[in-house]
């Protein structure tokens, strides 16, 4: 079956739907890989109080894909070199949360500064610049989804390499580093992923937007779940729901593809915060 099969069953034949469809399918397939390996990482972001940071390395990421695109080079290329430069720095530099938070404050005016002026330098088309802030829906190319998939296959075999010693020092950073954990490699560790898929986010949502595929799902998943497993796969299917279906349902709109993307994973997170509150009111009654 092919994507005008699909579209037919779906959507009843709609003109040129299967067309489109076809178009864009470099973006749903980047980004179902971003809802589902983002989803993971960003139960790690909650459990480290890192949200700030991911906006931060999205900042230089984005300086970087600016940059690369004013000198002709590979945009991805570009954002995964800012990416990992931002979260290298952090990594290194912010060990303690308050030293992190003084960096992240630093780092975002000056890589948003940077990519900006990258981007008024740059005389080429000017959907180009607007993708890189806000998401568009064409913006993975053929040759770019091969890199996008295989930095997402990356980062999940990094993440379950150093799953149980993340977690442990996520979770109980002292006890962690009092059983010998190397608490060190294992943030430095978890900061490069997370500047790899944040790469992977800024050309699917845009730098300014990345926080609703990193932070969002994790954050409505443990409203309603704490167990070690249900938590990363629930937040792991918000993902998914939230970048496949933004993505399909920019396809039968006009508005750049992060609108949808950010309705619907805030969505999830406020039935997740009802259905949680309602539950933990039930459970005190009942207590």
């Amino acid at each position: 079956m092919n994507w005008n099969d699909i579209a037919d069953a779906m959507f009843g034949g709609l003109p040129y739907y299967g067309e489109i469809l076809a178009l864009v399918s470099n973006s749903v397939w980047a980004g179902a890989v971003l809802g589902l390996v983002g989803g993971l990482v960003g139960v790690f972001v909650m459990q480290r109080d890192m949200a700030f940071a991911v906006h931060g390395i999205s900042e230089l990421s984005f300086a970087g894909a600016a940059a690369a695109l004013l000198i002709g080079w590979d945009v991805v290329t570009g954002s995964i070199v800012g990416s990992l430069i931002a979260a290298a720095i952090i990594g290194v530099l912010g060990a303690k949360a308050r030293d992190r938070n003084s960096i992240i404050g630093v780092l975002m005016p000056f890589g948003l500064g940077l990519g900006i002026l990258f981007l008024s330098l740059y005389d080429g088309r000017s959907a180009n610049r607007f993708s890189l802030l806000t998401g568009q829906i064409v913006s993975v190319q053929t040759g770019q989804l091969g890199w996008l998939i295989g930095i997402g296959a990356v980062v999940l075999l990094g993440l379950l390499l150093i799953w149980r010693p993340l977690r442990f020092d996520s979770l109980d950073p002292q006890s962690a580093a009092a059983r010998g954990v190397p608490t060190t490699a294992v943030s430095l560790g978890f900061m490069l992923l997370l500047g790899l898929i944040v790469a992977v986010a800024v050309h699917i949502i845009g730098a300014l937007l990345v926080m609703a595929l990193l932070v969002t799902p994790a954050a409505a998943a443990m409203r309603i779940v704490s167990g070690p497993l249900s938590v990363p796969l629930l937040s792991a299917l918000f993902g998914f729901v939230s970048a496949v279906g933004g993505i399909l349902l920019a396809i039968m709109g006009t508005l750049p593809v992060s609108p949808y993307i950010t309705t619907i994973s805030f969505l999830i997170y406020v039935v997740c915060r009802v259905v949680g509150a309602r539950r933990d009111r039930v459970t005190r009654v009942a207590a």
